[in-house]
Protein backbone atom coordinates (compact mmCIF):
# COMPACT_ATOMS: atom_id res chain seq x y z
CA UNK A 1 0.00 0.00 0.00
CA UNK A 2 1.04 3.57 -0.62
CA UNK A 3 1.15 5.78 2.50
CA UNK A 4 -2.09 7.57 1.59
CA UNK A 5 -3.81 4.21 1.29
CA UNK A 6 -2.83 3.48 4.87
CA UNK A 7 -4.16 6.77 6.22
CA UNK A 8 -6.64 9.18 4.59
CA UNK A 9 -5.65 12.83 4.64
CA UNK A 10 -7.05 14.61 7.70
CA UNK A 11 -6.24 18.29 8.41
CA UNK A 12 -5.76 18.98 12.08
CA UNK A 13 -8.14 21.94 11.84
CA UNK A 14 -11.60 20.54 12.44
CA UNK A 15 -10.32 17.20 13.70
CA UNK A 16 -11.76 16.10 17.02
CA UNK A 17 -9.18 16.88 19.74
CA UNK A 18 -7.67 14.13 21.84
CA UNK A 19 -8.35 14.11 25.55
CA UNK A 20 -5.70 15.88 27.59
CA UNK A 21 -3.34 13.74 29.68
CA UNK A 22 -4.23 13.95 33.37
CA UNK A 23 -0.79 15.31 34.17
CA UNK A 24 -0.58 18.04 31.55
CA UNK A 25 -1.12 19.27 28.04
CA UNK A 26 2.15 18.81 26.12
CA UNK A 27 3.92 15.45 25.96
CA UNK A 28 7.67 15.48 25.35
CA UNK A 29 8.88 12.20 23.85
CA UNK A 30 12.66 11.81 24.39
CA UNK A 31 14.23 9.29 22.01
CA UNK A 32 17.77 7.91 22.36
CA UNK A 33 19.13 5.86 19.44
CA UNK A 34 21.69 3.11 20.14
CA UNK A 35 23.20 1.56 17.04
CA UNK A 36 25.80 -0.94 15.88
CA UNK A 37 28.01 0.16 13.00
CA UNK A 38 29.73 -2.70 11.17
CA UNK A 39 33.26 -1.58 10.34
CA UNK A 40 33.28 -3.80 7.24
CA UNK A 41 30.61 -1.56 5.67
CA UNK A 42 30.40 2.18 4.94
CA UNK A 43 29.49 4.06 8.11
CA UNK A 44 25.94 5.27 8.70
CA UNK A 45 27.26 8.81 9.26
CA UNK A 46 30.63 10.47 8.88
CA UNK A 47 32.24 13.30 10.80
CA UNK A 48 35.55 13.27 8.88
CA UNK A 49 35.49 13.11 5.06
CA UNK A 50 37.75 10.38 3.68
CA UNK A 51 40.95 11.34 1.83
CA UNK A 52 40.35 12.26 -1.81
CA UNK A 53 36.62 11.98 -1.14
CA UNK A 54 36.57 8.21 -1.68
CA UNK A 55 34.97 5.83 0.82
CA UNK A 56 37.68 3.79 2.53
CA UNK A 57 37.06 0.40 4.13
CA UNK A 58 37.64 -0.10 6.94
CA UNK A 59 36.60 3.44 7.89
CA UNK A 60 38.35 3.49 11.25
CA UNK A 61 38.07 7.26 11.96
CA UNK A 62 34.30 7.42 11.59
CA UNK A 63 33.77 4.03 13.22
CA UNK A 64 35.74 5.26 16.24
CA UNK A 65 33.55 8.40 16.39
CA UNK A 66 30.50 6.17 16.90
CA UNK A 67 32.43 3.89 19.27
CA UNK A 68 33.16 6.87 21.53
CA UNK A 69 29.41 7.32 21.77
CA UNK A 70 28.99 3.84 23.23
CA UNK A 71 32.13 3.75 25.41
CA UNK A 72 31.84 7.24 26.91
CA UNK A 73 29.06 9.54 25.67
CA UNK A 74 26.17 7.16 26.39
CA UNK A 75 27.09 7.13 30.07
CA UNK A 76 27.25 10.92 30.12
CA UNK A 77 23.76 11.10 28.63
CA UNK A 78 22.48 8.49 31.06
CA UNK A 79 23.64 10.59 34.00
CA UNK A 80 21.90 13.60 32.45
CA UNK A 81 18.57 11.79 32.00
CA UNK A 82 18.76 10.47 35.56
CA UNK A 83 19.52 13.92 37.00
CA UNK A 84 16.42 15.27 35.27
CA UNK A 85 14.22 12.26 36.06
CA UNK A 86 13.59 11.59 32.35
CA UNK A 87 13.14 8.08 30.93
CA UNK A 88 13.66 8.08 27.14
CA UNK A 89 12.56 5.56 24.60
CA UNK A 90 15.71 3.70 23.54
CA UNK A 91 15.49 2.76 19.88
CA UNK A 92 17.87 -0.16 19.70
CA UNK A 93 19.66 -2.08 16.97
CA UNK A 94 19.23 -5.62 18.28
CA UNK A 95 22.90 -6.30 17.61
CA UNK A 96 23.73 -3.81 20.38
CA UNK A 97 22.55 -6.50 22.81
CA UNK A 98 25.44 -8.61 21.52
CA UNK A 99 28.11 -5.94 20.90
CA UNK A 100 27.44 -3.63 23.86
CA UNK A 101 25.48 -5.67 26.44
CA UNK A 102 26.55 -3.42 29.33
CA UNK A 103 24.87 -0.46 27.60
CA UNK A 104 21.56 -2.30 27.19
CA UNK A 105 21.74 -3.57 30.76
CA UNK A 106 22.20 0.02 31.97
CA UNK A 107 19.09 1.08 30.04
CA UNK A 108 17.14 -1.74 31.66
CA UNK A 109 18.40 -0.83 35.12
CA UNK A 110 17.18 2.72 34.54
CA UNK A 111 13.74 1.43 33.52
CA UNK A 112 13.90 2.78 29.98
CA UNK A 113 11.65 1.46 27.21
CA UNK A 114 13.48 -0.61 24.58
CA UNK A 115 12.16 0.03 21.08
CA UNK A 116 13.30 -2.03 18.07
CA UNK A 117 15.59 -0.37 15.50
CA UNK A 118 16.20 -3.36 13.20
CA UNK A 119 19.11 -5.74 13.74
CA UNK A 120 21.87 -3.35 12.69
CA UNK A 121 22.14 0.02 10.96
CA UNK A 122 21.28 -1.06 7.41
CA UNK A 123 18.40 0.61 5.47
CA UNK A 124 15.32 -1.56 5.09
CA UNK A 125 15.61 -1.22 1.30
CA UNK A 126 18.94 -3.06 1.41
CA UNK A 127 17.67 -6.15 3.23
CA UNK A 128 17.10 -9.34 1.27
CA UNK A 129 14.42 -10.53 3.69
CA UNK A 130 12.79 -7.77 5.73
CA UNK A 131 10.38 -10.09 7.49
CA UNK A 132 13.18 -12.33 8.75
CA UNK A 133 15.24 -9.38 10.01
CA UNK A 134 12.23 -7.88 11.81
CA UNK A 135 11.50 -11.19 13.51
CA UNK A 136 15.19 -11.62 14.40
CA UNK A 137 15.28 -8.11 15.88
CA UNK A 138 12.21 -8.59 18.04
CA UNK A 139 13.39 -12.03 19.18
CA UNK A 140 16.86 -10.86 20.27
CA UNK A 141 15.58 -7.84 22.22
CA UNK A 142 12.84 -9.93 23.84
CA UNK A 143 15.24 -12.65 24.96
CA UNK A 144 17.83 -10.17 26.24
CA UNK A 145 15.44 -7.88 28.13
CA UNK A 146 12.57 -10.23 28.96
CA UNK A 147 10.14 -7.75 27.40
CA UNK A 148 8.87 -7.68 23.84
CA UNK A 149 9.42 -4.31 22.11
CA UNK A 150 6.17 -2.57 21.22
CA UNK A 151 7.64 0.10 18.95
CA UNK A 152 9.92 0.38 15.93
CA UNK A 153 12.15 2.88 14.16
CA UNK A 154 13.67 1.90 10.84
CA UNK A 155 17.42 2.51 10.37
CA UNK A 156 17.59 6.00 8.93
CA UNK A 157 13.77 5.98 9.28
CA UNK A 158 13.60 3.79 6.17
CA UNK A 159 10.65 1.72 4.98
CA UNK A 160 9.50 0.10 1.77
CA UNK A 161 5.83 -0.07 0.81
CA UNK A 162 5.56 -3.44 2.57
CA UNK A 163 7.48 -2.79 5.80
CA UNK A 164 4.45 -1.79 7.87
CA UNK A 165 2.69 -5.05 7.03
CA UNK A 166 5.69 -7.06 8.19
CA UNK A 167 5.91 -5.00 11.38
CA UNK A 168 2.23 -5.55 12.15
CA UNK A 169 2.62 -9.29 11.59
CA UNK A 170 5.52 -9.28 14.08
CA UNK A 171 3.35 -7.65 16.74
CA UNK A 172 4.80 -4.13 16.53
CA UNK A 173 2.21 -1.67 17.83
CA UNK A 174 3.72 1.70 16.93
CA UNK A 175 6.32 3.31 14.68
CA UNK A 176 8.21 6.60 14.84
CA UNK A 177 9.26 6.77 11.21
CA UNK A 178 6.53 9.07 9.87
CA UNK A 179 7.09 12.75 10.62
CA UNK A 180 3.75 14.12 9.52
CA UNK A 181 1.54 15.07 12.47
CA UNK A 182 1.49 16.46 16.02
CA UNK A 183 -0.87 13.70 17.17
CA UNK A 184 -0.76 9.89 17.02
CA UNK A 185 -2.71 8.28 14.17
CA UNK A 186 -3.64 4.71 13.23
CA UNK A 187 -2.24 3.26 10.02
CA UNK A 188 -3.90 0.51 8.05
CA UNK A 189 -1.96 -2.71 7.42
CA UNK A 190 -2.85 -6.09 5.98
CA UNK A 191 -3.42 -7.37 9.53
CA UNK A 192 -3.73 -5.18 12.64
CA UNK A 193 -3.39 -1.37 12.70
CA UNK A 194 -0.08 0.23 13.65
CA UNK A 195 0.02 3.63 15.37
CA UNK A 196 2.33 6.32 14.04
CA UNK A 197 3.54 8.41 16.97
CA UNK A 198 4.47 12.05 16.31
CA UNK A 199 8.12 12.41 15.36
CA UNK A 200 9.97 15.26 13.70
CA UNK A 201 13.21 15.87 11.86
CA UNK A 202 13.79 19.33 13.35
CA UNK A 203 14.61 18.43 16.97
CA UNK A 204 16.96 15.70 15.86
CA UNK A 205 20.67 15.87 16.54
CA UNK A 206 21.68 14.20 13.27
CA UNK A 207 19.74 16.80 11.29
CA UNK A 208 20.87 19.75 13.39
CA UNK A 209 24.51 18.80 13.93
CA UNK A 210 25.67 16.21 11.38
CA UNK A 211 23.72 17.50 8.36
CA UNK A 212 23.02 21.20 8.94
CA UNK A 213 26.25 21.72 10.92
CA UNK A 214 24.77 24.09 13.47
CA UNK A 215 26.76 25.19 16.48
CA UNK A 216 26.12 23.29 19.72
CA UNK A 217 23.89 26.00 21.23
CA UNK A 218 21.39 25.55 18.37
CA UNK A 219 20.09 22.45 20.13
CA UNK A 220 18.76 24.63 22.93
CA UNK A 221 17.51 27.56 20.87
CA UNK A 222 15.72 25.45 18.26
CA UNK A 223 14.17 23.16 20.86
CA UNK A 224 12.77 26.11 22.79
CA UNK A 225 11.51 27.92 19.68
CA UNK A 226 9.76 24.74 18.52
CA UNK A 227 8.38 24.16 22.00
CA UNK A 228 6.91 27.65 22.42
CA UNK A 229 4.76 27.21 19.32
CA UNK A 230 3.45 23.80 20.37
CA UNK A 231 3.02 24.91 23.98
CA UNK A 232 0.74 27.77 22.93
CA UNK A 233 -1.27 25.45 20.68
CA UNK A 234 -1.51 22.82 23.41
CA UNK A 235 -3.79 25.10 25.40
CA UNK A 236 -6.49 24.03 22.93
CA UNK A 237 -5.49 20.47 22.13
CA UNK A 238 -2.70 18.20 23.46
CA UNK A 239 0.52 17.99 21.50
CA UNK A 240 3.40 15.52 21.32
CA UNK A 241 6.96 16.77 20.77
CA UNK A 242 9.77 14.31 20.09
CA UNK A 243 13.42 15.15 20.79
CA UNK A 244 15.95 12.70 19.32
CA UNK A 245 19.51 12.13 20.49
CA UNK A 246 22.44 9.90 19.52
CA UNK A 247 25.35 9.39 21.96
CA UNK A 248 28.11 10.26 19.49
CA UNK A 249 26.45 13.64 18.84
CA UNK A 250 24.39 14.78 21.84
CA UNK A 251 26.76 13.15 24.33
CA UNK A 252 29.80 15.04 23.07
CA UNK A 253 31.31 17.26 25.80
CA UNK A 254 30.64 20.53 23.93
CA UNK A 255 27.00 19.69 23.19
CA UNK A 256 25.60 18.01 26.27
CA UNK A 257 25.44 21.25 28.26
CA UNK A 258 22.91 22.60 25.74
CA UNK A 259 21.03 19.30 25.54
CA UNK A 260 20.60 19.28 29.32
CA UNK A 261 19.70 22.98 29.36
CA UNK A 262 16.93 22.31 26.83
CA UNK A 263 15.44 19.34 28.68
CA UNK A 264 15.63 21.18 32.01
CA UNK A 265 13.84 24.19 30.53
CA UNK A 266 11.06 21.97 29.15
CA UNK A 267 10.69 20.23 32.50
CA UNK A 268 10.28 23.56 34.29
CA UNK A 269 7.15 24.53 32.37
CA UNK A 270 3.72 23.69 33.84
CA UNK A 271 1.70 21.10 31.95
CA UNK A 272 4.72 19.42 30.35
CA UNK A 273 5.13 15.67 30.85
CA UNK A 274 7.92 13.37 29.65
CA UNK A 275 6.57 10.04 28.36
CA UNK A 276 8.13 7.15 26.48
CA UNK A 277 6.56 5.66 23.38
CA UNK A 278 4.64 2.96 25.24
CA UNK A 279 3.04 5.55 27.53
CA UNK A 280 1.99 7.70 24.58
CA UNK A 281 0.60 4.64 22.80
CA UNK A 282 -1.44 3.56 25.83
CA UNK A 283 -2.81 7.08 26.27
CA UNK A 284 -3.81 7.26 22.61
CA UNK A 285 -5.39 3.80 22.59
CA UNK A 286 -7.77 4.88 25.35
CA UNK A 287 -9.15 7.69 23.21
CA UNK A 288 -12.62 7.58 21.73
CA UNK A 289 -12.16 8.59 18.09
Amino acid sequence: MLPRERLPFSPIEGRRPLAFPKEGRLIVWPVLALEDWDISRPMARTVIPPPQGQVMLPDVPNWSWHEYGMRVAFWRLRRMYERLGIRPTVTLNAKVCQSYPQVVEACMQSGWELNAHSYEQIPMHKLENQRAVIEQTVDIITKFSGQRPRGWFGPGLTQTYDTLDYLADAGIEYIGDWSFDDEPVRLRTTSQPVVALPYNFELHDIVMMAIQHNTADAFYTRTMDYFECLYEESAQRPKVMAVACHPYLSGSPHRIVYVEKAFAALASRPGVVFWDGAQILDWFNKQER
